[in-house]
């Protein structure tokens, strides 16, 4: 179970999975804390809160878990690059299905906001690396699939639950419909855009929002991110220009987790960012981005220190 513990109430024996500060101030994560000189860092940091894992530690009251500490199994490159390659063509037949005039069935996307949280807590870091072995007619898919991942489990440390979870997910892979009316030859051009091809991009989130809100189904949160999620912070983004008062948590973190998948995804015409550079990037522009959320989304990132993947 995940909670957060003010930092002045942490102890020996916790094990903590993030500490909500910049990376400067205190860069480990996922550790189990047993040295002084980690808690006193800890408190000296601009941190209010910790997240703790009392599954792998002991909590508040001191009482160890009753649950087996870190998972020892293990999955191979090839496992998860299997699980990836399926959810991708999967997702790629709903949205398919969707575009050829079927309601959208939430019974079918589900599973899919499962079976990448399951690869994610495996193995989370190399579960998005993976994501980064896409191709160019693959891209918007894979590109919806990592967004999805990234968004709930920002969610489930946000404090959300499970439901509200899985429909982040679900707007995750839904967020980007509006690019399968997009012409192909504007989506994958391999150099700069001219200045009517980027209009012709930024028209996607109305797009996809004019066609899900057809259907009674879809959740409103679906529909707001959907929409919003090239909104920012000062009200410079797009379509609305909205401002960080009109924005909910799920649009707050759906823009975050688009924006660090596209920072650090190759493109036809830019190389990848490293994970820190791109969150580095994200954090000196609080105008436009949730630091908070930033900070969590580093957080999780970080590589698990007991986990490898096995070639």
């Amino acid at each position: 179970m995940l909670v957060h513990v003010p930092k002045d109430r942490i102890c020996k024996g916790m094990f903590i999975e993030l500490v909500e500060c910049p990376h400067s101030e205190f860069g480990k994560r996922r550790f189990l804390l047993t040295q002084e000189r980690d808690r006193q860092a800890i408190m000296a940091s601009s941190a209010e809160r910790v997240l703790v894992n009392t599954a792998l530690g002991i909590d508040q009251t001191g009482r160890p878990s009753s649950i087996p500490a870190i998972a020892k199994g293990r999955l191979t490159i090839e496992r998860v690059q299997e699980k990836v390659e399926t959810a991708t063509v999967e997702l790629r037949t709903n949205l398919d299905q969707i575009s050829d005039g079927e309601r959208p069935d939430f019974h079918k996307l589900g599973p899919l906001v499962q079976t990448m949280a399951d690869v994610w807590h495996a193995t989370p870091t190399v579960a998005l690396e993976m994501t980064r072995l896409k191709t160019k007619d693959e891209g918007t898919y894979v590109h919806s699939l990592a967004v999805a991942t990234m968004m709930t489990q920002l969610g489930d440390i946000c404090g959300l639950d499970h439901e509200e979870t899985t429909l982040l997910g679900v707007a995750g892979l839904l967020h980007d419909i509006g690019k399968l009316k997009i012409p192909d030859e504007i989506l994958n051009k391999p150099g700069r855009l001219t200045e009517e091809e980027r209009d012709i991009i930024r028209s996607h989130p109305d797009i996809g929002y004019d066609w899900l809100r057809q259907y009674d189904e879809i959740p409103q949160l679906v529909l707001d991110v959907t929409r919003l999620h090239h909104e920012v912070l000062d009200g410079s983004g797009y379509p609305l220009r909205l401002t960080a008062d009109e924005l909910s948590l799920p649009v707050r973190i759906s823009t975050v987790c688009d924006v660090f998948e596209a920072l650090t995804s190759a493109r036809p015409y830019k190389a990848g960012w490293p994970a820190q550079e791109a969150l580095d990037w994200m954090f000196a522009r609080p105008h436009l981005f949730d630091r908070k959320l930033v900070v969590r989304l580093g957080g999780l990132l970080m590589p698990h220190e007991d986990q490898a993947l096995v070639s």
